[in-house]
């Protein structure tokens, strides 16, 4: 793979994972075919290294119904794949923590859309998620802002009194992690993301003490 495409590769991906497109990368027009190739490429990496992750770049193409000679012209390595599979997943993650609005929806409103929004994701792409990023990489970037929005949520949750005052937010927002991770691991397929979502910001609230009335 050429410099050129390696870049118009990187700008596409990030554009392709937050769902906008523009018509020109680079200067050249992206032709759709190209974005779809993409989406099939990564989202048949998912499921196939999810149940073999030894499974190879032949492998992932086959289930991806593209060429391939296309999937090595996207991506010079399996390792490369698995980079951008990456990157990509992480900054949809980001997406769908931003459309439950951190930073101007109620706190409690956003918690539960936020959590409801991320269970939904992670129970489609939990591989890709559970790839370890690599330092200064722009899925580690990527990853330490989501981190940051949520520590500001848990900030404005406090402020409004739906967390107590003196809660140590930093031991909060790793319950909540801990919490979404358990709703993953034993719920099944099928579960409701709202209920399950209803149950994760109980508990992280109220814990399992006698409710006051």
């Amino acid at each position: 793979m050429q410099l050129s495409d390696e870049l118009l590769l990187r700008r596409m991906l990030k554009r392709i994972s937050i769902g906008r497109l523009d018509d020109r990368t680079m200067g050249r027009p992206l032709r759709a075919d190209a974005e779809r190739s993409v989406r099939s490429i990564l989202e048949a990496a998912e499921r196939v290294l999810a149940e073999n992750p030894a499974a190879s770049m032949e492998q992932i193409a086959e289930a991806s119904n593209v060429a391939r000679t296309t999937v090595h012209r996207r991506f010079a390595s399996r390792q490369a794949l698995i980079d951008a599979l990456a990157a990509s997943t992480v900054e949809r993650l980001a997406q769908a923590i931003e459309d439950g609005r951190p930073d101007t929806a109620p706190p409690l409103v956003a918690l539960h859309r936020i959590t409801a929004n991320v269970l939904q994701f992670k129970s489609a792409w939990g591989f890709a998620l559970g790839l370890p990023a690599t330092e200064g990489s722009e899925a580690t970037t990527t990853q330490e802002e989501i981190a940051r929005r949520c520590m500001g949520l848990l900030v404005r949750a406090q402020d409004q009194g739906v967390i107590d005052s003196q809660a140590d937010l930093d031991w909060v927002r790793r319950v909540y992690y801990a919490l979404i991770g358990e709703a993953l691991h034993d719920s099944p397929e099928d579960a409701d993301p709202d209920v399950l979502a209803i149950k994760i910001v109980d508990t992280l609230l109220h814990g399992a003490g006698p409710r006051t009335r």
